[in-house]
């Protein structure tokens, strides 16, 4: 889920606060308490709510997975920025104004300007830059970001990308990126919007692919995010058509084919992209082999909400009622907005969704 943005005069009165208010809610058994828990805190991640409820929270504990929420490393690192950090400094400025290293900056600058000559010049006589990462903090991702990274605007900096940022790539391609960063790199581009709205997703999938990129590594969460184009072009180098492409793509066939071996994080992960693009009769066969409509997705699949509530918010009736049938819960509350499955679908104006889920609830 996306992390929270810090006021522009945060307290940390008011962070110690929340803290407290997340050990409360976790020592009610609140479901949402547990989903904050298990995505922010790495000694949660995985566990199921029972064995979160049966872990004490204590503040330390609860102190890091706020601050992780507001996308800092730790509590102390949190507080260091609350304390430091004038308030104008505060602002969140797009990441290349934050890169403090003036030759990465430089490189990061030729890029933007589309200038290739400039940057290979630059490469050849910084040629360690291509290697470097810088360090930011405030968000979800692009923590340590390497140069070649900045190609996909992915996140949102300037919302364009140069006419040749294909030969801007390939000049950072010609000095050899590590595998992590072209993978990273691919992950970013096939996930991000910008380079589809400009009509590069794709030719900057093919090169980062032809320069040794796995596909497999960005498809997934491709799909969970709505970028088909992506998906294909990814499907096209060789990625894998998993149970969650398959529940996305609609391919009934190919996922029942799959089902009886997937494993319980490969049939979550399915019922949340199953259930955002309102593929019932997928939804129905991940029901019948065990999963819970009450669940939150799971990490990367808009883990903030339910099944229930991409039905609410699609407007998709049949699959509304199949998971209330279910068993679906009409009173569980998104983690982000604090909003029931019928507040979703007032909110998005599907009215003939909400009727039902407010009747519903009266029954």
């Amino acid at each position: 889920m996306p992390v929270r943005r810090l006021p522009s005069n945060p307290s940390l009165d008011h962070l110690r606060h929340q803290a407290k208010d997340l050990i409360r809610d976790h020592a009610a058994h609140t479901l949402a308490a547990a989903q904050r828990l298990r995505e922010f805190h790495p000694r949660f991640a995985g566990l199921t709510d029972a064995a979160i409820f049966n872990t004490r929270l204590t503040l330390s504990l609860a102190q890091l997975t706020i601050a992780r929420e507001y996308g800092f490393l730790s509590w102390t690192r949190l507080k260091q920025h609350i304390e430091t950090v004038p308030e104008s400094g505060r602002v969140i400025r797009p990441h290349h104004e934050r890169i403090e290293d003036p030759v990465f900056r430089r490189a990061v600058d030729l890029m933007d300007a589309g200038d290739v000559p400039g940057l290979r010049a630059h490469l050849q006589q910084h040629p360690q830059l291509v290697h470097q990462r810088v360090e930011f903090e405030g968000g979800n991702y692009f923590h340590n970001p390497t140069l070649l990274e900045f190609i996909a605007e992915n996140p949102v900096r300037h919302n364009k990308l140069p006419a040749n940022i294909l030969d801007v790539a390939k000049v950072i391609l010609d000095f050899h990126p590590d595998q992590q960063s072209k993978n990273e790199t691919l992950m970013l581009v096939a996930t991000g919007s910008v380079a589809r709205v400009c009509g590069v997703q794709t030719p900057l999938i093919d090169l980062l692919c032809d320069h040794g990129a796995d596909p497999s590594c960005a498809v997934e969460s491709a799909a969970i995010l709505f970028e088909l184009e992506s998906v294909h072009a990814l499907l096209a180098h060789g990625a894998p058509v998993t149970l969650t492409i398959a529940a996305a793509l609609n391919r009934i066939q190919v996922f029942k084919e799959l089902l009886p071996a997937a494993n319980s994080a490969e049939r979550h992960l399915a019922l949340a992209a199953a259930s955002q693009y309102g593929h019932v009769e997928i939804v129905r066969a991940l029901l019948d082999a065990g999963e819970d409509p009450n669940r939150y997705h799971p990490v990367g699949g808009h883990s903030h909400c339910t099944p229930l509530h991409q039905a609410a918010l699609e407007g998709n009736l049949e699959l509304a009622r199949l998971l209330v049938e279910r068993g679906a819960r009409l009173d569980i509350r998104d983690v982000l907005w604090n909003a029931t499955p019928a507040d979703w679908a007032q909110h998005e104006g599907k009215t003939e969704v909400e009727k039902y889920l407010r009747d519903a609830e009266r029954r």
